[in-house]
């Protein structure tokens, strides 16, 4: 079958399913398949379920008309969200980076979302499967489009650009993360650069944070920059206060305003501004993206700040590589609080330098004043400290449940398979 043709029982069933668990009627089931999983074995499951199509990819020994064979179902999947894509003549912002993406992502789509109808990435379902998802998501009274990419290799970012076809592009920054696949750090900026190489030749534009020297170099020759930034650029802003909350200072064209927010952690900063320049570049009033940004709550383990008992928590578990780590612990220790914990995680995907890179966590955490520190699993087992080692966050829930700290500052971060998040569940 044509896409074409394929395209138009999407029109009429606009609502794909990749999960026989999740399925309703009128869904069209594409019958993906992985290392552990073969969506082929349930295309009749799927039917019977509900769903007027199943799309697979392995002979299916029936004359049902409703099952569709392809060469390759997510090939299908990724061609039908861009023939969906060249019928939507919207903005289409795409995010990216090794830190911030997310929340980035949300705040940008608030702000766009008090003005226009705007549909984006839900949660972090930025992958090879969730980018053609959420393409295939937006419906016709679409103004808007926010999408956001992850990549752990080189090339990944250029794959979804394909058929995202993006006319707006930010990458939040580049960092230690993902070091094994995108073999180093210079490796990183090849990979997330592959976004400004798309909107390079395809004459898109980019939003860039200019405090960063490295993007100002990665951005160079894409048709229109739009600038942000603490010094330089279409918007200007700065940190007001950060104890714990962040408040920053915008430079308007006529005064000075203060945004308040619910994040924690001056290195959101850059996320803040992101948001606000896209808001103005798109002519909304600054009222609406005030409001919208100081409305946003962080959820799913990133920059929360949760009063428990006498206790207060920053929970900042859903990622963690060297860059997001440093970051993290070094705003802690800056915050105007005692008794500071902190529940540190095991970092990932680092390669030949994970022990390294841990080590050099372990150095940083040596600099401060801690009332006690809790090193939970990964290669914190490998590295030199004298601090308390947990081999997992089970481990660490028991240990912290027996604590029974009082009056005291907490950090919990770590990589999401640490699932630091445990200990305080």
């Amino acid at each position: 079958m044509e896409i074409a043709q394929l395209y138009q029982i999407f029109l009429e069933n606009p609502s794909i399913e990749t999960d026989t668990r999740k399925v309703k009627k009128g869904d069209i089931f594409f019958a993906l398949k992985g290392p552990n999983f073969n969506g082929n074995l349930f295309a009749e499951d799927a039917l019977s379920k509900g769903a007027c199509y199943a799309v697979v990819d392995e002979l299916v020994h029936t004359t049902n008309k409703r099952i569709i064979n392809t060469e390759d179902v997510l090939a299908t999947l990724q061609q039908l969200a861009k023939y969906h894509r060249q019928q939507l003549d919207i903005p289409f912002i795409v995010i990216t980076g090794s830190n911030g993406k997310t929340t980035t992502k949300e705040l940008v789509s608030a702000v766009l979302s008090s003005q226009y109808k705007t549909y984006t990435t839900i949660g972090n379902l930025n992958n090879h499967i969730g980018v053609p998802l959420t393409i295939l998501s937006i419906k016709p009274d679409a103004e808007m489009a926010v999408i956001e990419m992850g990549a752990n290799h080189q090339k990944e970012i250029e794959s979804y650009c394909s058929y995202t076809l993006p006319t707006y592009g930010i990458i939040t920054n580049c960092g230690k993360a993902h070091l094994e696949g995108f073999g180093g750090e210079e490796g990183v900026k090849k990979g997330k650069g592959e976004l400004f190489d798309y909107l390079r030749i395809n004459n898109g534009k980019a939003f860039v944070y200019w405090d960063f020297d490295y993007l100002q170099t990665m951005c160079n020759g894409v048709i229109e920059i739009i600038k942000y930034g603490t010094k330089e650029g279409y918007l200007i802003g700065n940190i007001a206060d950060s104890e714990p909350f962040l408040s920053v200072k915008i430079n308007n064209e006529t005064n000075e305003a203060i945004i308040q927010t619910h994040l924690v952690g001056s290195y959101n900063l850059p996320n803040i501004l992101c948001a606000v320049t896209v808001g103005k570049y798109f002519n909304i009033p600054f009222s609406k993206i005030k409001v919208a940004i100081e409305n946003y709550v962080p959820s799913n383990s990133r920059s929360q700040l949760i009063e428990k008992d006498t206790n207060k928590i920053i929970l900042d578990a859903y990622n963690a590589n060297p860059s997001s780590m440093r970051v993290a612990l070094e705003n802690f220790a800056n915050l105007k609080a005692e008794n500071k914990v902190i529940y540190i995680g095991g970092m990932m995907e680092l390669g030949d330098t994970s022990i390294y890179e841990h080590q050099q966590m372990i150095d940083l955490i040596k600099k401060y004043v801690w009332l006690e520190v809790i090193l939970v699993g990964g290669d914190f087992a490998k590295t030199i400290h004298s601090f308390t080692y947990l081999p997992n966050a089970t481990v660490a829930k028991a240990y912290y449940d027996d604590k029974k700290y009082s009056n005291s500052f907490i950090l919990i971060k770590g990589s999401r398979s640490m699932q630091m998040e445990t200990i305080i569940n």
